[in-house]
């Protein structure tokens, strides 16, 4: 299960119905945390994200964003990730409610 969720403070849940204002919100926490890094549809500084809901769990991802440090040198996943793309992930400083409005953000790309 360590792996599915990755390496943090998350621990596996469903997110339910998608939120459309808590979905605004991360839209924000992205532009301004995020999109200096990651696009959606295009390969970039890191991984285009505009399918990581449908491959990584929430708890994945809400992790990999929260705990980015301890991710990329302990997850087989994520180490294989920062051997591709060269570039490790800083930690936004970011609190588990950004994290999750990010989460529903990106959720809604996927739609």
């Amino acid at each position: 299960a360590q792996l599915e969720h990755g390496i943090g403070p998350i621990e596996a849940f469903e997110p339910g119905p998608l939120d459309a204002a808590m979905a605004e919100k991360g839209a924000d926490v992205f532009a301004l945390k995020c999109s200096a890094c990651h696009k959606m549809d295009t390969r970039y500084v890191g991984p285009a994200l505009a399918s990581i809901t449908e491959e990584r769990s929430p708890a994945f991802i809400m992790n990999m964003i929260l705990n980015p440090a301890e991710m990329l040198e302990k997850h087989p996943d994520a180490k294989a990730k920062l051997a591709e793309f060269m570039t490790l992930m800083p930690n936004q400083n970011l609190t588990q409610d950004e994290a999750r409005a990010i989460l529903e953000y990106l959720r809604q790309q996927a739609l």
